[in-house]
């Protein structure tokens, strides 16, 4: 599966949180990070979404924000922490899953510079699968293999979550095809669990 097209635009969540709504600052910062995304400015709406959790921590959107400002900053680590906070002050929100399934794959995907499922044009201009063969994975060290595998994981598990909460057989499809293409690259990091 393509990624570019499988992947959605990630988008900011309007913060609407009547705590937020009480607090002017914390509402002003998240509309400047808002602004600062759109433009590409990643590092500034970092700045100011940590303001913004500075000031109330408790604030779903505002973690969620800030894990798609790292993802943007290509900072998986810190997105996944995010993601994971914003998780736990409200885990009914399927996009976030899948969102934190982006991070841990991308992340997975940096440890050597690949991205297992891209896609690439040859001489001709006609797209081309750009997957690793198994050979291209014999010269990873092992400890690196292994973040691998469990960056890839916790993506499938948190696919399959989106998956089972969105009400949309096309994207369930999306994902599950996807999941496949994981699962192949996990068979050539020479993974052999038995979550297939």
């Amino acid at each position: 599966m393509k990624k570019a097209i499988f992947i959605v635009t990630i988008l900011f969540v309007a913060v609407i949180s009547t705590a937020c709504i009480n607090n002017m600052a914390v509402q002003e910062l998240n509309n400047a990070a808002k602004t600062y995304m759109e433009k590409g400015d990643y590092d500034a709406a970092i700045e100011r979404l940590v303001s913004s959790i500075e000031l109330d921590s408790n604030i779903y959107e505002t973690h969620y924000n800030l894990g798609v400002a790292y993802i943007n900053a290509k900072q998986y680590p810190k997105a996944i922490d995010e993601l994971n906070r914003a998780i736990k002050i409200n885990s009914k929100y399927a996009n976030t899953y899948y969102t934190l399934a982006v991070a841990q794959e991308n992340y997975a995907d940096s440890f050597v510079g690949i991205d297992a499922t891209s896609i690439t044009t040859d001489e001709n201009g006609d797209i081309t699968e750009n997957v690793p063969t198994q050979d291209s994975y014999k010269n990873i060290p092992v400890s690196i293999k292994e973040q691998m595998i469990e960056g890839y994981l916790l993506s499938i598990e948190n696919y399959k979550k989106y998956a089972d909460m969105v009400n949309s057989t096309h994207r369930t499809e999306e994902i599950n095809s996807h999941i496949v293409e994981m699962e192949k690259v996990l068979t050539k990091l020479g993974y052999t669990g038995s979550s297939f």
